[in-house]
């Protein structure tokens, strides 16, 4: 042999059992020794502190799945008992995570083109705990050391990382939230075998192409101080990094009386590209959502719902959430529609428009503070676990329950909704409500809110300041052509008549009640009534048992037709005084005085009576009606009897009030309304 020879020989040879020296120090290398390092380091760079604690090893074996002569290749397969993770200094609870025991196995050869390729990894008994304090510090935000001093502008790694699966036996995840008040414990396990997306959410469901279910899981504890359950199946790690495959998630959850069900698929997850699932959720009020989803709702009767979800993660933008053509019922009415949240700024966004095609009015009832009628005991037990108690005194009548403006600030919210039929009670059917919802810093605007009753229909503007202590609310409300004969359909002497009742009223007030915006309100309230009729048994059907008795006294039991009935208001301060409050019979002119107080929910009233004629009224005294809203007193006023002629004289001083009544009559009804005469004599009086 050579010379040269003999050095390659050589040199080949120092190489080769350089490397069998390699090969042998790092099988029986003992890699505890490096575990002091390890955890320093880590512990650094994470700013907490960390310890694989049990033993640290790396085994050697071939995979056969590699062609060609990569299969000779043996991989490094590390394992590590024993593994702490635990929580920055002002989280109280020292673990934040605990592992039995992880396995990996790692592509050498994916090394040579800069990428770290783990196939599998496996985690025996991991326990994880999440925790955010009540000054809303938490243990998964990391501050990574010297994060503030990298440079911005440095370009990326040239490394990249990729993990195709994790696998598990057991896992179980703690949550605990002071803020929110949760404590719920989720354990999630294997499933054994893959389990085919259609073979859950079945072959209608919308969204295709999504994963495998490969894990279960299960949830106990509290949120928000209620009682929290559920269950479900989410997919594994394929389809958790897949850009074109939907992550799967199945979700069954309960929380107090709410119900939310999802089925669907998450696109992009690693991204947070988007949601399209199927939901239905179902509870005693819709206000009780407001914890699980960060949306104000309204409260409401017992409601369920179901629809599609679609979602888009915007990045800063923020987060829009679309749920659409959904179906469900709140109390006894049908709801329709679809919705689109928007997280954005200042505050997230509602909109969306609602349909219904049965609407029954007593559900709308805790929108505007009065009892919402059946259904409602469980709305108020809801409200006895939040802590709410109804503030309605036993003597009064007006609304006293509260607006819950606190949150209205929240959220702003532009939404139509429109209402076929109204179930109001089976004597007055209402129709086609519309209503254009704006709710702006607090501020809610209902313009308009119209609807048809009696034959005509109802329009009107509330605006309800919520952004000021206490609420300042201000309605402007337009009453026209409302059929007397629809509008009393009990009242058989009343369905030959062909009068109409119309009206103005313009009001504003503060206060966070109905009785509070009442108590302190200002402005007027205008009504024209034509061609009726008044009697006892009306009285009756109305529920007046003083209208019952003051009615006896004017006329018996006979019934009286009414050619015309107008009143006037002035509102100050919550006092209500009449300008004009006169009904305009057959027999007589009654003429009303006095004044109402909505603070106190207290009247005093006169009833004078002035016989047309032949004297047909034997009444020689005017009437009281005194007393409180809640239980009135009406009788004959001790005194001298009535003048001849007073009530004329009364009215000859209501030539304005009656000039202004003259408006609420279209030109069209002038030859067929009784008012337009009775009115016009008022208003030549001297």
């Amino acid at each position: 042999m050579s010379r040269t020879g003999k050095i390659i020989s050589w040199v080949v040879g120092i190489l080769l059992l350089l490397i069998v020296v390699i090969v042998v120090v790092i099988a029986t290398f003992d890699w505890n020794r490096l575990k002091p390092t390890i955890n320093q380091k880590v512990s650094t760079e994470l700013n907490r502190p960390f310890a694989i604690r049990g033993d640290l090893g790396v085994d050697w074996a071939r995979n056969p799945q590699e062609p060609g002569w990569r299969r000779w290749i043996p991989w490094p397969q590390l394992h590590a008992e024993d593994i702490m993770l635990g929580n920055p200094p002002d989280i109280p609870d020292v673990t934040m995570v605990h592992l039995q025991r992880v396995d990996a196995t790692l592509a050498p050869l994916s090394l040579l083109h800069k990428e770290l390729f783990i196939p599998w990894i496996k985690l025996q008994r991991p326990d994880a705990r999440l925790i955010q304090t009540a000054d809303k510090k938490n243990n998964w935000t990391f501050n990574l050391a010297n994060s503030d001093s990298k440079d911005q502008n440095a370009p990326p790694s040239a490394w990249s990382f990729r993990l195709d699966n994790i696998l598990f036996d057991q896992g179980q995840i703690r949550y605990r939230d002071a803020i929110n008040h949760a404590d719920v414990t989720v354990q999630v396990n294997p499933l054994g075998k893959p389990v085919p997306y259609a073979q859950i959410a079945g072959g209608d469901d919308k969204q295709q192409g999504a994963g495998d279910f490969v894990f279960g899981w299960q949830a106990n504890g509290t949120y928000n101080e209620e009682k929290l359950s559920g269950q479900g199946k989410i997919g594994g790690m394929l389809s958790l990094r897949s850009q074109n495959t939907p992550f799967p998630v199945q979700a069954d959850l309960r929380n107090g009386t709410t119900r939310v069900q999802v089925t669907g698929g998450i696109q992009d997850p690693m991204n947070l590209g988007g949601l399209n699932v199927r939901l239905r959720f179902s509870g005693d009020t819709l206000a009780n959502l407001y914890g699980l989803t960060g949306v104000l709702l309204p409260d409401t009767p017992p409601y369920e719902t179901d629809g599609h979800l679609i979602a888009k993660f915007n990045g800063e933008k923020g987060a829009v959430y679309r749920y659409e053509k959904f179906n469900g019922h709140i109390g006894d009415s049908d709801i329709h529609g679809s919705l689109i949240y928007s997280q954005g700024k200042p505050r997230p966004r509602l909109t969306g428009e609602l349909t219904s095609d049965q609407l029954r009015m007593a559900d709308l009832g805790p929108l505007i503070g009065v009892d919402s009628g059946k259904g409602s005991g469980k709305t108020a037990q809801a409200k006895a676990r939040r802590g709410e108690k109804s503030s309605q005194p036993t003597d009064r009548v007006l609304p006293h329950d509260q607006f819950d403006t606190k949150n209205w600030d929240v959220m702003d919210a532009d939404v139509k909704f429109s209402g076929k039929r109204i179930e109001h009670s089976n004597s007055l059917p209402l129709s086609d409500l519309y209503t254009h919802l704006q709710l702006k810093n607090g501020d809610l605007l209902l313009d308009p809110l119209r609807f048809g009753m009696a034959g005509g229909n109802l329009n009107s503007t509330i605006r309800l300041e919520g952004d000021r202590s206490p609420m300042r609310g201000r309605a402007d409300i337009h009453v026209r052509k409302l059929q007397l004969r629809r509008l009393f359909p009990n009242v058989q002497a009343m369905q030959n008549s062909l009068g109409q009742l119309n009206g103005d009223a313009s009001f504003t007030g503060t206060g966070n009640s109905v009785a509070d915006l009442l108590a302190t309100s200002n402005g007027q309230l205008k009504l024209l009534m034509n061609d009726g009729v008044i009697s006892r048994s009306l009285m009756e059907i109305a529920g007046l048992n003083v209208g019952n008795y003051v009615v006896g006294k004017l006329f018996g039991d006979d019934q009286v037709r009414i050619n015309c009935a107008a009143t006037d208001i002035k509102l100050q301060n919550g006092l209500a005084t009449p300008n004009l409050f006169v009904f305009d019979t057959e027999n007589a002119v009654i003429n009303v005085t006095g004044n109402a107080n909505f603070a106190t929910e207290r009247m005093d009233l006169s009833v004078n009576p002035e016989s047309k004629g032949v004297r047909i009224i034997t009444l020689r005294s005017p009437l009281y009606v005194r007393g409180t809203f809640k239980n009135p007193d009406a009788g004959v006023k001790a005194g001298p009897l009535l003048a001849r002629g007073a009530a004329a004289v009364a009215l000859g001083t209501v030539v304005g009030p009656a000039a202004a009544l003259l408006a609420l009559i279209s030109p069209s009804d002038n030859e067929d309304n009784q008012c337009s005469t009775v009115l016009q004599q008022m208003k030549q009086q001297k």
